[in-house]
């Protein structure tokens, strides 16, 4: 039985998801937004029932028994432990810090009877799991190097706001780098242990922007990782990654993996590869059809990637008859809350790393830290 829904959000996320949840058989029964005209004009346009700006109103709805969070990520692990510790089912984006993602993985492991799922639509994306697939079964013998190009416009809003605020998640290392990080762990079944990064922010001021307020987050980031190699004799696979949203009006999304007797390369959503010795490529997979309603502000793969979660979710509740019981097959490739604090924690290691300007361990919390330890630091110092 599929579970009644409610959505957080009113961005360009939350407008496509819910025609493809309603297309899917999901009822959406109540939706959150940051103001109640917000959510009064998407409810209304979409048809759901219930609106409001008050969090707990759709968390306690008693209709609704899965929550997909599209917000911003500085808000996201409130709502997250919060639907958990009620007894909702979760779909989230990701959150802003590693404390954030931390406390989220706490709480998903006291539920663990809860669907608790990051929302990296990439993985869905049929272009990567066949990558995936190709990938096991030896295509590019051993993996080698792994090379990542995203380019596109502005990730900044019409108005300042977290988008353009490095500190509540805005920039595209943490928005878009962070879908590319896990993807590539979930392609190469391994994790990074050293990175190397430069970040930078070319647009600091705009017409719509300006004044005393200056941009922070980044527009432009290049940076390089080093994933597993404990027990390869090359000492692992080599990954860079550039993102470049300084380029108006087009979008760029590749994906690269090349081994030691071939490559696959994932160009928006359709798949190519080469073995060595070959005199070009073959095209492995194409893109098949429409995914939903287009938008400017979502590319392609990810609104590929969204419908076929979508399509994942629904076949996980519909096997069982109890509205919050999920089966996990359908939904097994969905990266977890761990591998949410995996990914932010690569992106603090960048962020350290340029700043630095040297190679960066990436080292997982494995519990949260005291609050009060710089101020215990300060103290001891001072008493000293």
């Amino acid at each position: 039985m599929l579970p009644g829904v409610g959505v957080f959000g009113t961005g360009s996320t939350a407008r496509v998801l819910v025609p493809l949840l309603k297309a899917e058989g999901f009822e959406v029964h109540a939706l959150w937004g940051r103001s109640e005209e917000e959510a009064c004009c998407l409810a209304k346009e979409h048809g759901i029932p219930f609106h409001t700006s008050r969090s707990d109103d759709v968390l306690l709805h008693q209709d609704v028994d899965l929550v997909c969070i599209y917000i911003p990520p500085s808000m996201t692990r409130q709502i997250a432990v919060k639907a958990l510790g009620i007894g909702k089912n979760v779909v989230c984006e990701k959150a802003a810090t590693a404390v954030d993602s931390f406390k989220m993985v706490t709480a998903a492991r006291y539920y663990p009877q809860l669907l608790s799922i990051m929302g990296n639509t990439l993985r869905f994306l049929p272009a990567f799991v066949a990558m995936r697939q190709l990938l096991m079964e030896g295509y590019v013998g051993e993996m080698q190097v792994c090379d990542v190009r995203v380019y596109g416009p502005s990730l900044l809003d019409q108005s300042y706001g977290w988008t353009c605020e490095e500190l509540m998640g805005g920039g595209g290392l943490h928005t878009a780098g962070s879908s590319i990080i896990d993807l590539l762990s979930y392609l190469t079944g391994a994790r990074a242990h050293r990175v190397h990064g430069l970040l930078r922010t070319f647009v600091q001021q705009n017409g719509l922007i300006r004044g005393i307020r200056r941009v922070t987050s980044d527009d432009f980031c290049f940076f390089q990782m080093l994933m597993g190699g404990t027990g390869s004799s090359s000492g692992g696979v080599c990954c860079t990654v550039t993102l470049n949203f300084n380029m108006p009006g087009s979008f760029v999304h590749e994906v690269m993996v090349v081994g030691s007797t071939g490559r696959l390369v994932a160009r928006g959503t359709e798949l190519y590869g080469q073995r060595n010795g070959s005199k070009g490529e073959e095209l492995l997979l194409s893109d098949s059809g429409s995914a939903g309603p287009e938008v400017k502000e979502m590319p392609l793969p990810h609104l590929r990637g969204l419908s076929s979660m979508v399509k994942a979710l629904r076949q996980s509740f519909q096997a069982h008859e109890e509205r919050r019981s999920w089966a996990r097959g359908s939904v097994a490739m969905a990266p977890t809350f761990e591998d949410g604090l995996y990914v932010q924690t690569v992106v603090e290691a960048v962020k350290r790393s340029s700043c630095s300007g040297e190679w960066e361990c990436v080292e997982i919390m494995s519990q949260e830290p005291d609050p009060n330890h710089n101020l215990c630091e300060a103290l001891q110092r001072n008493k000293n």
